[in-house]
């Protein structure tokens, strides 16, 4: 095979290397972003809704707590709605809480977006690296040479990111037990 056509094959090859792998991670990168979005407008809305349940409760029995301090009796009605509102702020107390914990996913789904993108720049520098030792007037072998241990350094750190990085982003020890996501 001629110099030119062996050199434009391996070319190729890196080229379309670097694409596939950049636009694999950029795609991740894309998915844990949304997922993360979504996980927080959810957490938000629970958390929203919860504390407004509990507004409304101590709302609703504001008039029974000023006519104690107006140091009224309460009647057998007020007494048990009063002694419900505890249980009942408590059940969501609890719900906001188990909110709360979609932290703990959005931070893993933000910690493995940030690791592919230093990844993808790592590659990337790889890439700049080695693109730094050819010169106008090296020669073809060389340039063939240089690609194929590009190739093999960008080969061996997309497999060390991939297996860095997990796929499932959990949560453990919730109320209602473990959650696995994605």
């Amino acid at each position: 095979m001629p110099r030119k056509k062996i050199l434009g094959s391996h070319v190729k090859r890196l080229l379309s290397g670097v694409s596939d792998h950049g636009r694999r991670h950029l795609n991740e990168v894309e998915t844990d972003l949304r997922q993360t979005e979504l996980l927080l407008e959810e957490a938000i809305e629970k958390l929203t809704t919860s504390f407004m349940a509990i507004h409304t409760a101590v709302g609703d029995r504001q008039g029974t707590i000023n006519r104690l301090l107006a140091g009224e009796t309460p009647s057998a009605e007020d007494s048990e709605r009063l002694g419900a509102m505890s249980g009942e702020i408590g059940v969501h107390v609890n719900a906001a809480i188990t909110s709360m914990q979609f932290q703990d996913m959005t931070s893993q789904l933000l910690d493995r977006t940030l690791k592919r993108v230093t990844g993808l720049r790592e590659f990337l520098d790889t890439v700049g690296a080695h693109g730094e030792h050819i010169l106008p007037e090296t020669g073809s072998e060389e340039i063939v040479d240089l690609l194929g241990k590009v190739s093999m350094a960008l080969a061996i750190q997309s497999l060390e990111l991939r297996s860095a990085l997990r796929k499932a982003v959990n949560q453990q020890h919730l109320e209602s037990g473990d959650i696995e996501l994605f």
